[in-house]
């Protein structure tokens, strides 16, 4: 059964833009939750709000030690923090495993396929064109029209430049292009028996792919293009995804870790493949003190920026299998063996008492 929702008796405030997936992702999920809140995107009304340190979006303002509204960042985190907030309607399934298991595949999206999106928003003339004037617009909608050429031209000059730091650049154009690819695939064949990542009722993770999907499927021209093409029910689901307030879940609509469907562990291959090696070069690079992440991908050379956040993203799945009793360790194991992502835990065994 479903326990009666649990709401906060004020509304919670968050800025968050339009054009960025993680902040699609909150507003989703909190649609979904049916958890109240105030959506700021004029910068104006933030003018009296805490800063966030770094400056990311979406960031909500909550109350910290002593009361005091404190600018919080980081869509993961924060979603762990709204199921204590509110009661009901839970995106975090109740089952270990398969809380883990979206865990895994919240990240995957959150980490990975943020690289399509930026490569395809940043890469090709159309896509840049398109995100330069409309992306920035909804900050200040009645700048005047020398204003908004300035800001189209000087943001998306910068966000060009910075194509090579997710690992986008003419040499994994192709396998970048190609994963979204396949991925679109699994999706679309994943949908035609499956509501969601997480059976009948959505988790984290269905949220975090939305994110990026909102823009990848629904906002610039090239892969919304070839999602069309080959993805229809990709295109509606993201369409669904953007408001199901209307949906009632139970728990009985959990998908269960003993029976997932081949589809699901087809997109956990699809993980391995390119998302895992990404996630332990990444992690080798900075214990190494390197600033720069040199592998190979699908047999393809490899170059980024080190992330330190994504090997905090790691520590946490980490840290949550370690927490995990012996028989719930074993059984996620099962799941994820021979897809590649049994790397991510395999020499990292903590096994605890039945």
């Amino acid at each position: 059964m479903t326990t009666t929702p649990t709401s906060p008796t004020t509304r919670i405030a968050f800025s968050g833009a339009p054009g960025s997936p993680y902040t699609r992702k909150m507003l989703a999920l909190l649609r979904y939750r049916h958890v109240p809140y105030r959506y700021l995107v004029n910068n104006d009304l933030k003018a009296n709000l805490p800063v966030a340190k770094p400056a990311l979006l979406p960031t909500f303002y909550l109350p910290g030690e002593g009361g005091a509204l404190q600018a919080v960042t980081d869509s993961t985190p924060l979603i762990r923090r709204l199921e204590t907030v509110q009661t009901g309607r839970a995106v975090v399934p109740n089952n270990p495993v398969l809380a883990l298991l979206d865990c895994l595949l919240e990240d995957y999206a959150d980490e990975w396929l943020t690289k399509p999106m930026f490569h395809y928003r940043w890469a090709f003339p159309a896509d840049v064109d398109r995100a330069s004037r409309i992306v920035p617009l909804p900050m200040n909608i009645q700048a005047s029209d020398d204003e908004l050429a300035w800001v189209a031209q000087a943001f998306g000059g910068r966000q060009v430049s910075r194509l090579g730091v997710v690992g986008s650049n003419p040499g994994t154009a192709p396998l970048i292009e190609a994963s979204y690819t396949r991925l679109l695939s699994i999706l679309e064949r994943h949908l035609a028996s499956n509501a969601f990542l997480m059976g009948r009722r959505p988790g984290a993770s269905d949220f975090a792919l939305y994110g990026q999907l909102s823009q990848l499927a629904l906002f610039d021209p090239t892969p919304m293009a070839l999602t069309c093409q080959t993805a229809p029910r990709v295109v509606a689901w993201t369409q669904l995804v953007e408001d199901l307030s209307g949906l009632e879940p139970s728990d009985a609509d959990w998908l269960s870790p003993t029976a997932l469907p081949p589809t699901l562990t087809e997109l956990l291959a699809e993980m391995g493949r390119t998302y895992v090696p990404v996630m332990l070069a990444n992690e080798q690079a900075l214990q190494a003190g390197s600033k720069e992440v040199n592998t190979e991908v699908d047999g393809k050379p490899w170059v980024q920026q080190t992330f330190p956040y994504q090997a905090k993203c790691l520590g946490w799945l980490r840290r949550d299998f370690a927490e995990l009793n012996a028989q719930d360790q074993a059984q996620f194991m099962s799941l994820l063996n021979g897809t590649g992502c049994e790397r991510l835990f395999a020499d990292r065994l903590c096994l605890r008492p039945l």
